[in-house]
Formats: C-alpha cells, structure tokens, sequence
C-alpha cells in the first residue's frame, strides 16, 4: 500500500534526480525548492501527467523524504536511493507523509492559527479511536470526541473568559487595604462581536484533517463516515508502540542529551543499553538524533565514541548518509567502515576484514583507550587477545607508528596491569620511546 501511495511521488523524484541534476536545471530559487514553471511544465510533458499532478506528487516527495531541499536546491533522500531494496525505506517515507499529513491539504480560510493548532494537536486522540473502533465511524461522533480534547486542551491552559468575570473600576476608585496593582487590574468588557458568540465551531477544522488524512491514505472518508485503512491503523499502531517505549525507558535517560544517555548505558548489559538507545530514538526525530549521536561520536572519550555507533545501529538505514560523510574523519573512519560493512549485511563477526592494517591498528588502540579511562585492568590484559599483529612487539611497533593521540596514556595502562614483568617492561620503553618522540 505504500509503494502504490508513493508511487507518483517515487515517479517525479526520480525524473528530477536525472533531469534536474547539477548543470540541468534546478526548482525555483525561493529557498524552498518548489519547482519552477518550466521545470513543471517540462516534467509534465515528460511524463504525461498534467502540471497540477506533477506539483502535487513534487509536495508530497518531499514531504515523504523522497527528495530533500537544501536550499534552492533538492537533491535525492536516501529513500529514493533504498526504493528498490529496502521496504523499510518505503514504510518511512510513507511514515514521514503521515506525520505531515496537515501540510497535505491547505487549511480552511479564515481560521484562527490557535484553532488549526488544537485540532492538529487533538487528532491524534481521534485517530486512536478510529483505531479502536475498526471499522466506520460517524463524524458526529468524532466530532464530540475532538471538542472533548480541545477543551481538555484550552483546559490545561487556563483560559478563563477574564473579561466577562470583572468590571472596569471607576477612575477615581481608591485603593483599599492590601490592594495591590494584580489584585486592582480589570479588563475592560469586550466590544459586541463574533468574539462573544465564543470559540469557532470545529467542523469544518474536522473536515479538513478527515479530508488531510486521506489524501495521504491514511483514512478513507465519505458518506458521514471515516474508517482508517490498513496502512493508518498501522501507523497510529507503530506511534503507539513508540510511545510506549519512551514511556518505559529503563535506565531513565530518555530526557537526557546524547552524550549524558550514552554513559548511562555503559553499565548496561547489551540488551538492556539497546532498549535504552530505542527508547532514547523514539522520544526526538531521528535526523536530531543522528546528529547528536554524531557529535558525541568526535568527542575526547573513546567509550562514547563506541556506544555512538552501537546506537546508530540501532538507527539502522536513516543513519548511513550522516556515516558516510564521515568515512574520511581519521577519528570515525574504523566505526564507520565497519557500520557500513554492517548495514551492507556484511556477518559482524568478519565485519573487521574490511579494515586495512593500520585502520584496525588504530581502533584497537582507541578501544584500549576507552577500556583503561572506564575498565578494569584485567579487562585491558584481555584486550591484546583482539589485535591483529600475532606477537606483542609487532603490535608495540604498529602502534608507536599508527599516531594515535592516547598511545602514551594506553601503553603506560597497559604495562601497570600486565603481569608479565618482561612484557610489561617492553610496553614501558615503547611509552617512553612514544612520548619522548624516539
């Protein structure tokens, strides 16, 4: 269903890709790379279709991630590269339309911007209930249940009609015992007009969310009816599941930034740190948290470094483009060939052939790093198991010579927990021969 709902929307992403590509043209220059006239008028030749059809599938291609704005210009999302391959891709960018389902269809004229937020605020309540019911529903029915919600709404705001409860003193009043300026305020009553006859109806604020909603295949609506289909059950299914994950977030950092939740996790078993970083996910739009996790990734702490990928794993596919771009950082480069080699279905346990010598040299001492700033001696003994030079000496040699910047501070913790007293004289001198440049 969502492959046939974003098929037109597929169908114009890919003409722009080819025809609008760097050299042949771009959307307006309007920063939101809305197609021109000629661009649509080309498009709609190329294509058959007529120009209304190609700027509606336009809108909702980029609302479906399909292609992504970069100011006068768009480009393909990685949604349109995963088309093919990956229904998980599909299943986002159909997500992602939902989610702006009330940019879909422009609002009725002539209502308060505060009333389209509450409605907007509000549907969700009445898509949960659409959900339940399973089947028709009549709009006098949802009706009653999204006037409930925006008054529970206007409710936790505190709105009291002040001017109807207080009248004006006169000009001369006096002031009384422990009158005070809050306690002497008035508002003047209101001048007669539409604003006595209280808030605007919502019926037609509900005609245009049903109306919304199914012009992205969310619910089908006609008749006095509305029913969600199978795609819109799910998706309010799936925000459901999300927010109940958030809400059982186990170690408690689900309202903390990424660098304070990635060290709440260090002490969780594998298992439990996973269910930490999906509810993490699921609480703030995975572009932010991409971004976050990439830049708690470039820190000083080898251990964050590490948890960083572990959660961009659990990311999974919106992730690779933000990995990609930094294949060529020196600090990232081994994390992110072997996400990639991961994502790319490569077996985690051989994920490591991937990595040239040096690569490997170098995250082995990173993750020595991150061992001896937050592990236990023998646990850093253990790790010489992992590298990839088959005696100690030619790992001190490709290690001296791999040029990373806690070296010093590895081998030194190294040649405190070793119990060898020989071995751990040799990693001494490699120290001493690292730091003083030898």
């Amino acid at each position: 269903m969502a492959r046939s709902g974003l098929a037109g929307a597929a169908r114009i992403a890919r003409w722009a890709d080819t025809a609008l590509g760097p050299g042949r043209g771009s959307p307006a220059g309007d920063g939101k790379a809305t197609l021109s006239d000629a661009s649509a008028e080309r498009a709609a030749a190329d294509l058959g279709l007529t120009t209304a059809q190609v700027r509606a599938d336009w809108d909702t291609a980029r609302l479906a991630g399909l292609v992504e704005v970069h100011g006068d210009s768009a480009r393909p999302g990685w949604r349109l590269r995963a088309w093919n391959r990956d229904d998980s891709a599909v299943l986002r960018g159909w997500v992602a339309l939902f989610d702006a389902w009330s940019l879909a269809v422009p609002e009725p004229e002539g209502q308060e911007p505060a009333a389209v937020a509450e409605v907007v605020s509000a549907m969700p309540q009445v898509l949960s209930f659409l959900q339940l019911s399973a089947g028709p529903v009549p709009v006098p029915q949802l009706l009653d249940l999204l006037q409930q919600r925006v008054t529970e709404l206007r409710t936790a705001r505190c709105e009291i009609d002040y001017a109807a409860q207080s009248e004006p003193d006169g000009p001369d009043e006096p002031d009384g015992p422990g009158d005070t300026r809050a306690s002497r305020l008035r508002l003047a009553p209101a001048a007669p007009g539409p604003a006595d006859d209280g808030p605007a109806p919502l019926e037609p604020l509900l005609d245009w969310a049903l109306r919304a909603l199914a012009s992205v295949g969310a619910l089908t609506y006609g008749g006095g009816h509305a029913t969600l289909t199978a795609l819109g059950s799910w998706a309010v299914w799936v925000k459901l599941e999300q927010i109940c994950v958030a809400a059982q977030s186990p170690a408690g950092n689900i309202e903390q930034g990424a660098d304070d939740m990635l060290r709440g996790c260090a002490q969780l078993r594998p298992n439990a740190a996973r269910a930490e970083y999906r509810a993490w996910l699921a609480a703030r739009p995975v572009g932010s948290a991409v971004t976050e996790l990439i830049a708690a990734a470039r820190g000083e702490d080898a251990l964050l470094r590490g948890l960083a990928f572990e959660a961009l794993r659990v990311v999974g596919a919106p992730a690779e483009p933000e990995v990609r771009a930094v294949v060529d950082d020196p600090t990232l480069r081994p994390y992110a060939l072997l996400w990639l080699a991961e994502h790319d279905g490569a077996d985690p346990e051989d994920a490591h052939e991937i990595l040239t010598r040096e690569e490997a040299t170098w995250l082995w001492v990173d993750t020595a790093a991150a061992v001896a700033d937050h592990g236990e001696a023998p646990l850093l003994v253990r790790h010489l198991e992992s590298a990839v030079q088959p005696t100690v000496p030619a790992l001190l040699t490709e290690v001296r010579a791999v040029g990373h910047p806690r070296t010093v501070q590895v081998l030194v913790a190294l040649a405190a927990a070793h119990p060898d007293p020989a071995l751990a004289k040799a990693v001494r001198r490699a120290a001493f021969q690292v730091h003083t440049g030898g």
